[in-house]
């Protein structure tokens, strides 16, 4: 069993920077995938990025890898999502999510095994 836990999000204007993490706590082991997922008002919840938790590799989803990056921590068991250059249009709620495949490129919200409770990422224009 895998719990996972945001902290809290923001409202920061267009431009700025702000860093959301996720806590894993429970048995995660080396093959498992964290990724970030978004979902704003009236859409489906969208993938952001993910990382192995073994070897750090790392994907990204559609229009956002030249301005997020996703790390981790093992010693603090942190997941990290680095997100600059804000935009009105990254506004929504972020959640972490794991599964067990191992494979990092698994996009579909579906797939995800263990879901944290989101976190409110708002962007000002």
């Amino acid at each position: 069993q895998v719990q996972l836990a945001e902290s809290v999000g923001g409202l920061v204007q267009g431009g700025d920077s702000l860093r959301v993490s996720c806590v894993v706590s429970g048995r995660i082991f080396g093959n498992y995938i964290v990724a970030w997922f978004r979902q704003a008002p009236g859409k489906e919840r969208a993938f952001v990025a993910s990382i192995k938790w073994g070897d750090g590799s790392t994907y990204y989803g559609d229009g956002v890898k030249v301005r997020f990056t996703i790390s981790r921590d093992n010693a603090k068991n942190t997941v990290y999502l680095q997100m600059n250059s804000l935009k009105p249009e990254d506004t929504a709620k972020y959640y972490c999510a794991a599964e067990a495949s191992g494979v990092v490129q698994r996009t579909s919200p579906r797939l995800y095994t263990w879901w944290g409770q989101g976190t409110q990422v708002t962007v000002s224009s």
